[in-house]
């Protein structure tokens, strides 16, 4: 048992991928393949026509996907919320809405100037509060608001009363986007009856999932291979050429490769969810936590991806690493025409420190406490419950964490508080 436990091992992977000798997916190659690129939306919201005649007559240009030509027009995580190719209607820039597949990249982007969008602007919302108001633009049939979290333990109007410090205040995160170092790319080829993809994925058996569901086809009729993965931190658990690469490689017989760019990757996969924060934080004259409300709003763009997940995230950990007998929090997440976020390292649990960490300063400063004092007066211990109930008897490291961290400080730093050279 635990062979390897304490010793240095080799990653399986790690030689090739320092030697050079790891296959990408955009180092594939097959011979007689095709090239794809898809056309993406260049407005946020807007009900459209596509004209596809010119670019059809490119030579060079074997074929055009649109909407027309996939089965079952839809895919999520989730909610089948996204559409394969946008047939009325685009929710936000970069939206797909047609996969040139030609015989060169150079001939596939020259076809995608030619396509002609007709756009009929629609009204657009890129606030997440204001997404929330009953006049809003609706992004969707059902309404912005996607989900609603409550979490509530003990009496907050009573504690506020009683308070020697109250904190509040809002706080704001942004988007952020995960920049791996390998944009998206993927060859589809046909084997046997067998539609192959290879791509870079968190999720090869979702993946199968959707290519299943989008093209109607039994799941033993698609594999999904998985190369070397150039990062991802979240941003490939959702679709992106996936399903285009499949369906190209089925209608045409031959292999079909798509490569993004830089920009494309940044307009095609999700995004960190921006929350706006409200909090309202209280403590006695002892500087023990009393009492917290909370108040997040979660933007998750055009499509909710794991949205409810991560704003359920959010709202478990709004109060932080902190014994506060008295919480409410509402998280919400909801629909804008902003790019759509999704997973991404921390999925909802990272905004949040944002707002409880300042919280924690400003209240120390109003009750005269040292901040490092105050949080380990605060801090989760063994034995404490968290604000959801959870009784924590092991792996609470946080005392001894401070304690290491503030000894750093005190050691290195100055008599005038600046850092010792």
């Amino acid at each position: 048992m635990l062979k390897q436990v304490g010793k240095a091992e080799i990653r399986v992977d790690g030689p090739a991928k320092v030697t050079g000798r790891a296959s990408y997916p955009q180092d594939l190659y097959m011979a007689g393949m095709l090239y794809g690129k898809t056309l993406r939306s260049s407005k946020p919201h807007a009900e459209i026509t596509i004209d596809t005649t010119e670019a059809e007559g490119l030579k060079g240009v074997i074929k055009i996907l649109t909407f027309k030509d996939v089965p079952h027009n839809h895919y999520g995580v989730l909610f089948k919320d996204h559409e394969v190719f946008c047939s009325k209607k685009v929710r936000s820039i970069g939206d797909p809405i047609a996969f040139v597949i030609a015989t060169s990249e150079k001939i596939a982007h020259m076809a995608i100037e030619k396509i002609k969008i007709d756009y009929r602007e629609l009204p657009g919302v890129f606030d997440a509060i204001e997404a929330m108001q009953s006049d809003a633009p609706k992004i969707h049939d059902k309404g912005n608001l996607i989900y609603h979290y409550k979490l509530r333990r003990g009496n907050v109007e009573s504690a506020f009363d009683r308070a020697a410090a109250v904190a509040e205040n809002t706080y704001r995160t942004s988007m952020v986007d995960h920049a791996f170092l390998q944009p998206e790319a993927g060859l589809a080829y046909l084997e046997g009856s067998q539609v192959v993809v290879c791509v870079a994925t968190q999720y090869p058996h979702f993946d199968r999932q959707e290519i299943s569901e989008a093209l109607a086809l039994p799941l033993d009729r698609i594999k999904v291979i998985n190369p070397a993965v150039g990062g991802a931190f979240g941003g490939r658990e959702d679709i992106t050429l996936q399903i285009h690469l499949a369906l190209a490689a089925i209608l045409i017989g031959r292999p079909v490769k798509a490569v993004y760019s830089r920009e494309e990757s940044f307009a095609a996969h999700s995004k960190r969810h921006p929350m706006v924060m409200t909090y309202k934080t209280a403590a006695d004259a002892e500087g023990k936590l009393i009492a917290m409300e909370a108040s997040i709003v979660g933007d998750t763009g055009a499509y909710a991806s794991w949205a409810i997940n991560v704003i359920r995230k959010a709202g478990v950990h709004a109060t932080g690493p902190y014994v506060i007998p008295n919480v409410k929090v509402d998280s919400y997440v909801v629909y804008t025409n902003n790019p759509f976020a999704g997973a991404m390292r921390g999925f909802g649990a990272t905004q949040v420190p944002i707002a409880h960490e300042q919280q924690m300063d400003i209240l120390a400063e109003k009750l005269r406490l040292d901040p490092i004092e105050f949080r380990l007066k605060n801090c989760f211990k063994p034995g404490d419950r968290t604000a959801t109930g959870q009784l924590l008897h092991h792996s609470v490291p946080l005392v001894e964490c401070i304690d290491k961290v503030s000894e750093w400080m005190n050691q290195n730093t100055g008599a005038d508080g600046g850092a010792i050279e």
